[in-house]
């Protein structure tokens, strides 16, 4: 696996709080037969044996269509569910500690809001980084202020490290952020809470190609 290559375009996060009460695996499916290729999961009210047969449950799915599949913060359930990588935020499990526990081409993402984690994450030796939030977010609790562009523009120009936008990012606003150098965009409510969450992606995928 080039792990370098994987975060690249629309990087989809399930959180089912935000699905309007439709099933989030259902959500999932969709979202990879509009051609998504990379499905966060992020849930952080759920107890952990449910959790855990939730990642099951998406794992086989994204599986099935060799999708990667990445889960947020639990290290533990991502490696007894075979998931491709784990995303850590600043107060999670260190990378080093994670890195020991797992194979050699499972894949670590950090979330980084600041030039100085951002530099710290390539010492620590992470596949990728989050970026953000570069807009005002309440899909997360307890989210930092939104850093806005200015700290994108510092991760283009300076850090070698895939890394994927995050916070705030909508229709109107992500021409702003790909024109800032991102490849690699997050997004949850934009997607999971619309109606037509196949069509959104097709807007979403039209936006990237410059149409």
């Amino acid at each position: 696996m080039n792990k370098r290559g994987i975060i690249n375009g629309l990087y989809c996060i399930i959180t089912e709080e935000y699905c309007l009460g439709r099933n989030p695996f259902a959500i999932a499916v969709k979202m990879i037969e509009a051609g998504v290729k990379i499905i966060q999961y992020r849930e952080k009210d759920k107890s952990k044996k449910v959790r855990y047969q939730d990642c099951l449950e998406l794992r086989k799915i994204t599986k099935k269509y060799g999708v990667t599949f990445i889960v947020n913060d639990d290290l533990d359930i991502a490696l007894a569910v075979g998931a491709d990588g784990v995303h850590l935020g600043q107060d999670d499990l260190p990378v080093g500690a994670a890195r020991a526990m797992a194979h050699k081409e499972f894949i670590i993402g950090l979330s980084t809001h600041s030039p100085i984690q951002a530099k710290q994450a390539v010492k620590q030796g992470v596949d990728y980084i989050g970026v953000g939030p570069i807009y005002p977010t309440n899909t997360k609790k307890d989210v930092c202020q939104a850093v806005g562009i200015d700290y994108l523009d510092y991760v283009v120009k300076h850090i070698n490290l895939p890394f994927v936008a995050i916070g705030g990012i909508k229709l109107h606003n992500l021409p702003e952020v790909l024109s800032h150098g991102a490849k690699s965009v997050a997004m949850v409510t934009e997607i999971v809470s619309c109606p037509d969450i196949q069509g959104r992606i097709k807007e979403i995928v039209k936006i990237f190609n410059g149409v």
